[in-house]
């Protein structure tokens, strides 16, 4: 029997009782709209409608609800996401038409969070996504903002960094994302840090895997810059074993990847291969003067173990190889506590506390800002030379006279301290770069005083975060994180 329901409070006392009631439609003969059969069953007791029971809670319908709901949540969550980052509101709107904005630098990584009325939502999520992937995200480690260029895919290479969230590997990764290039960061995060690369967490072409070189691993890459190990003598002394594992072990590992995937592979090196030099300054066919059963040897025999595999690989498996022989190189991210010249010298003078130098101060160093460096690595990469190739700044200091050099540029009134000298601590170091500049176009550009500048604002900033900073001396010690 149909039912015409009337009486409006009757059609909610149905509906609140579970009872379903749906419309014809309309005729072709325009006959007015009936209502459809109501099923009006009454319960075992015999009550009216009124007393119907409600329908559970946990139903069908409310089940498909909740799942429905939970997967537009998760569709939503990038863009959610992205206004608690904080980014530049990346569109404005006029009247019904919408127009995209350049990216803007971020302030105090904050922006107004509100939406832009008209716009879609997807759009939004689609726009921010595109905004992310174009560049990085300002940290305190990183407060600058680097954009990265768009290749195309015959272009873009993909590049595997060991060591990549090291001092020296982390800026080499900001020149690659910078280029357009696919990262990947091999690190196990002994003396690198998630800090030093978390600028480029966020982007879909950077990678990290937390991973030690000494155990293989299954990749596919274009390139290969193999820096990981130790290079401080205080971190490299704290395992000598592994440090050697590192360099050989760690060595053979990516020379068998670039074998099989047919990768090109650079090795950092270092002039450290030269030991206490004989030849001053030393070209790449000095053989180099080291004592193979000293507390520096784990790193300097280590180091020429594997110069020999890359040049054995090459010769046996036709494996493209490159090898730079790093010189004091410094900079941001430096890690505070890595016992070198420049970062206790530095660290030591903005607290004004006594500036330690190990022997008379008579020995030599010559030291390169980071960038140079990076700049090296990338043209010997990508150029024709397969060769050694001393990377560093041919200025030459003496310990002491640097020493004096930095508490005047942090206006510091520390003493110099002479404590008793280091043993097998090479007594002079300067590198001959003429084969740099021959093979691959490549000189140090940064002067010492300008990089000393960022290198000092940098660790001022660091001792405002962190408090008192108490420098590492030369004996062995763990990395503090």
């Amino acid at each position: 029997m149909v039912a015409v329901i009337s009486d409006p409070s009757e059609l909610r006392h149905r509906a609140v009782a579970g009872v379903s009631t749906s419309r014809s439609s309309e005729s072709s003969s325009g006959s007015a709209a009936s209502s459809s059969n109501t099923n009006n069953h009454r319960n075992a007791a015999g009550h009216s409608p009124s007393h119907y029971r409600r329908a559970p809670f946990i139903s069908r319908e409310n089940i498909v609800v909740l799942i429905a709901g939970v997967a537009i949540g998760y569709l939503l969550l990038p863009f959610v996401m992205v206004q608690y980052i904080g980014f530049e509101d990346i569109y404005s709107s006029s009247g019904s038409t919408t127009t995209k904005k350049q990216p803007q630098p971020l302030v105090r990584g904050r922006i107004a969070s509100e939406t832009t009325p008209g716009v879609p939502t997807s759009a939004l999520v689609s726009a921010q996504f595109k905004f992310l992937s174009s560049q990085s995200i300002p940290t305190s480690t990183t407060p600058i903002t680097m954009t990265t260029a768009s290749l195309p895919d015959s272009k873009r290479k993909r590049i595997l960094v060991t060591g990549g969230a090291g001092f020296v590997g982390s800026h080499l990764v900001d020149k690659l994302m910078m280029e357009g290039h696919e990262v990947v960061v091999l690190d196990n995060l002994f003396t690198g840090s998630k800090k030093n690369v978390e600028h480029w967490i966020h982007h879909p072409r950077f990678s990290l895997i937390v991973h030690d070189v000494i155990n293989p691993i299954m990749l596919e890459v274009d390139q290969i810059y193999h820096l990981a190990c130790p290079a401080s003598p205080p971190h490299y002394q704290y395992n000598p074993v592994k440090t050697i594992k590192t360099s050989t072990m760690g060595t053979i590992n990516m020379l068998g990847l670039a074998k099989r995937v047919k990768a090109r592979v650079l090795l950092a090196s270092t002039s450290e291969v030269y030991g206490d030099p004989t030849v001053h300054p030393q070209p790449e066919t000095y053989w180099g003067n080291v004592n193979t059963v000293g507390p520096r040897s784990c790193y300097d025999e280590g180091k020429r173990v594997a110069e020999t595999m890359m040049y054995s690989y090459r010769d046996q498996s036709n494996v493209e190889v490159r090898v730079a022989r790093i010189f004091n190189t410094f900079g941001p991210r430096m890690h505070p506590n890595d016992g070198r010249v420049v970062s206790n010298f530095i660290i030591q003078s903005l607290q004004n506390a006594d500036v330690t130098v190990y022997g008379d101060g008579d020995q030599t160093r010559s030291f390169q800002y980071v960038s140079d460096l990076v700049d090296g690595l990338y043209s010997l990469m990508n150029g024709n030379y397969d060769m050694p190739v001393n990377i560093g700044n041919p200025d030459e200091y003496s310990v002491k006279q640097f020493a004096e050099y930095i508490k005047t540029l942090t206006q510091s009134s520390s003493k110099i301290e002479f404590l008793p000298a280091v043993q097998d601590d090479p007594s002079q170091r300067r590198p001959d770069i003429s084969t740099a500049k021959r093979e691959l176009g490549w000189e140090p550009k940064v002067a010492v005083k300008d990089g000393l500048a960022k290198t000092i604002a940098y660790f001022r900033k660091v001792i405002e975060e962190t408090g008192e900073i108490i420098p590492t001396g030369p004996g062995a010690v763990k990395p503090v994180a």
